[in-house]
């Protein structure tokens, strides 16, 4: 059995991804890098996962996914006969060009990431719907918010509009029932910070 938090990525299932910064360092320093950040993920996530939830902060990072179904990954240019080893290689590949072009604008050197990047399997509707809510709740839990709606780094509003998103919404808004009850669940429920869901 895999240690909680280091699961092996497998097709056709759902994870939550925690990462944080190494040390004190900061991810995010400005508008422009929480932009940066998710164009990269755009880049390297969606040939090996859908997106349901994220959340950025500025020392860490949280992201809902379902990984492809072994069809689809199976096609995919870098797949080697191991499904973890093709989704830790695109999830390392993200974090290093992050981190490469963090540190050129900022002057830097050395690693910007905790060495290993959390990810716990979600097996219940009821984990699922906890932990979107945990991501969207994240910038109240540690401080820099009152509201999910005034935090601009995460999916919150995303999946609450109508705007082009590379997101799955309707997924996400199918685990509440509709756009009210979505909204309304994140009003009413409260989460608590969980250790093993942070760093």
């Amino acid at each position: 059995m895999e240690m909680k938090g280091l699961e092996k990525f497998e097709p056709e299932t759902y994870y939550h991804i925690v990462n944080h910064a190494i040390g004190d360092e900061n991810l995010f320093r400005n508008d422009d890098n929480y932009r940066y950040f998710l164009r990269r993920y755009a880049n390297y996530m969606p040939s090996v996962c859908g997106t349901l939830a994220y959340c950025l902060m500025p020392n860490h990072i949280h992201f809902l996914i379902k990984t492809h179904d072994e069809e689809t990954l199976a096609k995919h240019p870098k797949y080697h006969n191991d499904f973890h080893k093709l989704i830790m290689q695109q999830l390392s590949n993200l974090l290093n060009s992050y981190a490469k072009a963090y540190n050129k604008k900022y002057n830097r050197r050395g690693a910007l990431w905790i060495d290993y990047t959390k990810r716990f399997q979600i097996n219940s509707d009821h984990y699922l719907t906890r932990a979107i809510n945990y991501i969207h709740q994240n910038p109240i839990k540690h401080g820099f918010t009152r509201s999910i709606e005034d935090w601009a780094y995460s999916s919150y509003q995303s999946i609450s509009s109508n705007k082009p998103t590379l997101l799955s919404r309707n997924e996400v808004v199918g685990w509440f029932g509709d756009i009210k009850e979505y909204i309304s669940f994140h009003s009413d429920h409260t989460a608590e910070l969980l250790e093993e869901w942070e760093y």
